[in-house]
């Protein structure tokens, strides 16, 4: 499984990006995936993340900003961002659940090498 992330850059505050993770060697869609990211000196947080069924859910510092979708067709997961803020900054990993027996495993098992978004006021 390989799954690797594009679309970062640098923006001011207010600006938009679009992250996009190219997964293969992956069921995509038959598990969950999501997007996280960790700021210099912090913790990696979850950013977002969609269901199988394609329930999404988001961290409360961006809800009504970021927009996670995937596009099965494509084997490629999307993060859109607006209203970027200097707090957004940091590395933005995707992830993908892992299977075992047919079933979805319930944690993220694969991981994105990273993609580093940078807001500047």
């Amino acid at each position: 499984v390989k799954l690797v992330e594009s679309g970062g850059g640098s923006v001011q505050d207010g600006g938009s990006l679009k992250l996009s993770c190219a997964a293969s060697g992956y069921i995509f869609g038959g598990c969950g995936m999501g997007w996280y990211r960790q700021a210099p000196g912090k913790e990696r947080e979850s950013v977002s993340t969609i269901s199988s069924d394609g329930t999404t859910r988001y961290a409360d510092s961006v809800k009504g900003r970021f927009t996670i979708s995937r596009d099965n067709a494509k084997n490629t997961l999307y993060l859109q961002m607006n209203s970027l803020k200097s707090e957004d900054t940091a590395v933005y990993y995707c992830a993908a659940e892992g299977r075992g027996g047919g079933y979805c495993l319930g944690e993220y098992n694969y991981w994105g090498q990273g993609t580093q978004v940078t807001v500047s006021s």
